[in-house]
This record gives structure tokens, sequence and C-alpha cells, in this order.
């Protein structure tokens, strides 16, 4: 019984946790915050554009993001 208890116990200050995680929308005024160019998942575009170039060519092989294998053909 007190085993029972305690799971729902540790169950509500859980959910009541997560519940204090939600997401609010963003509000117009704030979207001039995240639109910055830090806020990017690649701040440079340019720059992310030739890190990929140089790495696939390193790799050996046209598109070598993300696939297995090397320029020599073995796997």
């Amino acid at each position: 019984m007190i085993k029972k208890c305690c799971s729902v116990l540790v169950f509500c200050v859980g959910s009541c946790l997560l519940a204090a995680c939600e997401t609010s929308p963003v509000k117009p005024w704030q979207r001039g915050d995240l639109a910055r160019a830090e806020m990017a998942w690649e701040p440079d575009p340019m720059e992310s554009s030739l890190r990929d170039h140089v790495y696939t060519s390193k790799e050996g092989s046209s598109g070598g993001v993300g696939t297995g294998g090397g320029g020599c053909g073995c796997y």
C-alpha cells in the first residue's frame, strides 16, 4: 500500500514538473530576438557549405555525408 502511494506521489510530482516546462507561443515582439544570426542552426551558411564540401572531398566519395563506406569501395 505504501509503495503504491509513493508511486502515485512520484507520478504527480513528475507531472507537475513537466507541466511547469510547458512552452508558450512566441509573441510578435519576441520574434526579433529569435531572428538574430546567433540563434540560427548554421549562423554562416557559406561556411557551412564550405565545411560540407571539404568533408565530402576528404571522404573520397560523392555524398560522403551520412553514407557508409569510403572512396576505396570498402564498407
